[in-house]
């Protein structure tokens, strides 16, 4: 078995390189062996100690305290090898906390005791510079590829920082548009309705985002004649307004040439063909034309939802009308269709933005409950009907997202 001696002279030995064996027997004679149980602090990072450490047997884990609080490992110091050099020439803080892994047995040289040996043997001196140049150097290269690290984090971080800020500055941009496309919008809606001692309306749209692609109008045409629309461009968001725009326009030009819904429609149609560059762009729509003296009520519907009547002592009704949306295939057959309305009756135009509206559970408003809410509310004016409906709209949506615009338009015959 090698005697503790050998042992010492062996680890000296790899550890200071070059020097002669009697500098070695003397630094022997002094290097105090101790055994340490395992969780033993050996080097205090921060403190001030002068003391040299040569694992014989055992191995030291070496962590550092970082600014934010957190303990980082280093690595590890195995069987062999020395730290604490740089404690015997100088009074720097330790830069690390070294501590036993299990039972460690190491050899310890004293500051002092170093001194009195450099003094007499300066190969001791030079060795033990040329180790603590090693040391220096690896520490050297550790902090420069931590640093390295932490420049390329600090990229990155500028880099995401850099293109979140460029983000924020589009989607504000974006904001403002959609903001002023939305304010346009609202503005190409009726401010107020037409108001007659025979007749009375009331509307309400709200968008599913900040813009839509729905909107309603009523357009005194002459005297006796007054036109209704109701569409729903099928598309959200600025998109659908740009088209909601040029549709009104369409519908509000054609009027002025025909009291026909169907001529009207169809004009609408090709009018949309002409402008639109995709083929992607339909509306559903519904338009009719009000002879007012004699209540008779012309109108196409071009896929929109069916207008519900209600008529008091009979209750609600769908008005029969087919037809396919406008702005997508060049043939389109529409149909007019007329009723004659009575006094206490109220027309009600709906885009499917109200029977498709959605709770919180995912279900669906329906045509059911929407009946219901005009069978108990059918007497009250255009005005106090669309309030109640859309009451009853909000109880049931809560606070779920708008699946799509809804868009209401309700017309009253006075008795």
């Amino acid at each position: 078995m090698m005697s503790q001696d050998t042992q010492k002279s062996m680890m000296l030995k790899s550890i200071f390189g070059g020097v002669d064996q009697e500098s070695l027997n003397a630094m022997r004679a002094v290097a105090r062996k101790m055994t340490y149980p395992q969780n033993t602090i050996l080097t205090h990072q921060g403190e001030i100690e002068h003391t040299l450490y040569i694992i014989l047997e055992g191995r030291v884990a070496v962590t550092q305290q970082l600014e934010n609080g957190q303990e980082r490992l280093l690595g590890f110091v195995e069987q062999g090898k020395s730290f604490g050099e740089m404690s015997l020439i100088d009074d720097t803080p330790r830069m690390a906390t070294c501590t036993t892994v299990g039972e460690t047995t190491v050899l310890e040289v004293d500051e002092d005791v170093f001194d009195k040996m450099v003094m007499s043997n300066p190969a001791v001196a030079y060795s033990m510079l040329r180790k603590i140049l090693e040391s220096s150097r690896r520490i050297d290269k550790t902090a420069l590829a931590e640093l390295n690290e932490k420049n390329e984090s600090l990229q990155k971080a500028y880099d995401e920082l850099k293109a979140a800020q460029e983000q924020i500055v589009e989607n504000e941009r974006l904001k403002r548009e959609l903001e002023l496309a939305a304010t346009v919008q609202r503005s190409l809606l009726p401010v107020d309705l037409p108001d007659f001692p025979d007749y009375n309306f009331a509307a309400y749209l709200e968008p599913a985002r900040l813009v839509g692609g729905d909107f309603y109008d009523v357009d005194v045409l002459n005297d006796e004649y007054v036109g209704l629309v109701l569409a729903d461009v099928a598309d959200k968001g600025f998109h659908a307004a740009l088209f909601m725009a040029v549709t009104r326009t369409l519908f509000l030009q054609a009027g002025k040439h025909s009291l026909s819904p169907r001529e009207v429609s169809l004009a609408v149609h090709q009018g949309m063909l002409d402008v639109s560059a995709t083929d992607d762009v339909f509306v559903t729509a519904f338009y009719g034309v009000l002879h007012r003296p004699s209540r008779q009520l012309t109108y196409v519907r071009a896929a929109q939802e069916r207008p519900l009547l209600f008529r008091p002592d009979v209750g609600v009704q769908e008005l029969p009308a087919n037809g396919r949306f406008l702005g997508m295939f060049e043939e389109l057959e529409l149909v007019e269709d007329t009723i004659t309305l009575q006094p206490g009756d109220r027309l009600l135009v709906f885009s499917d933005g109200v029977p498709d509206m959605i709770n919180t559970k995912e279900e669906r408003y329906g045509y059911k409950r929407l009946h219901e809410v005009i069978l108990a509310n059918g007497r009250l004016s255009a005005e106090k009907l669309v309030a109640a409906i859309v009451a009853d709209l909000d109880t049931w949506s809560q606070d779920a997202e708008p699946f799509d615009d809804v868009t209401i338009l309700v017309l009253e015959v006075c008795e």
